[in-house]
């Protein structure tokens, strides 16, 4: 019965966002210089890939700015006020790109605070408002927009194979994870 358990719990860890038609990820920046990073794969060459944000609602949440990146950390392009990408969804604010073809490996996906725009061709050159005293997202009034706009983000990847934001656990993972502790645990104490 175990067996089974962790043979179907490692099945859904690795291959239960294979394919996935759409992968969402969101959550909040506590700083105007915040820059949320996903990563995300292709195992063959694509067509019609979709990244994008749609988290700015009309003024309710930040003005982000996009850029996609190689996993070298070069810059692919950058975005800045793009609707187009899915407009049932996103408002004029919010950015992306619609990507007719796109060699597989991979990516990078970043998504900043307007006008948090790259520095130069790589990552490693950073942001434009990575040395200034980060501002509470609260306190802080966007250039070209308003005060107090909220911290929300929302990034959809569409004909991905994979995607995960760095240094985070998939949940599966860590149910696997504690559930292998406590099998451990029980072991001991007999």
């Amino acid at each position: 019965m175990f067996k089974k358990l962790l043979l179907g719990t490692l099945f859904l860890c690795c291959f239960g966002s294979a394919n996935a038609a759409l992968i969402s990820f969101d959550g909040n920046i506590a700083f105007h210089n915040d820059v949320v990073t996903i990563e995300f794969t292709l195992l063959n060459d694509a067509t019609d890939v979709r990244v994008w944000t749609d988290s700015h609602m009309g003024g309710v949440n930040f003005d982000p700015i996009a850029a996609l990146w190689t996993a070298a950390g070069d810059l692919i392009d950058e975005s800045d006020d793009d609707d187009t990408i899915d407009p049932g969804s996103q408002t004029f604010y919010d950015a992306g790109f619609l990507l007719p073809t796109l060699a597989a490996g991979d990516y990078l996906f970043t998504v900043a605070t307007y006008p948090n725009f790259a520095n130069g061709d790589t990552l490693a050159q950073g942001f434009a408002l990575d040395g200034e005293t980060p501002i509470a997202m609260a306190d802080w009034c966007q250039p070209a927009n308003d005060c107090n706009e909220g911290t929300f983000w929302s990034v959809q990847l569409d004909g991905v194979d994979s995607a995960n934001i760095p240094n985070d656990i998939p949940a599966p993972a860590t149910i696997l994870l504690m559930g292998l502790g406590l099998v451990g645990l029980l072991r001991r104490r007999k």
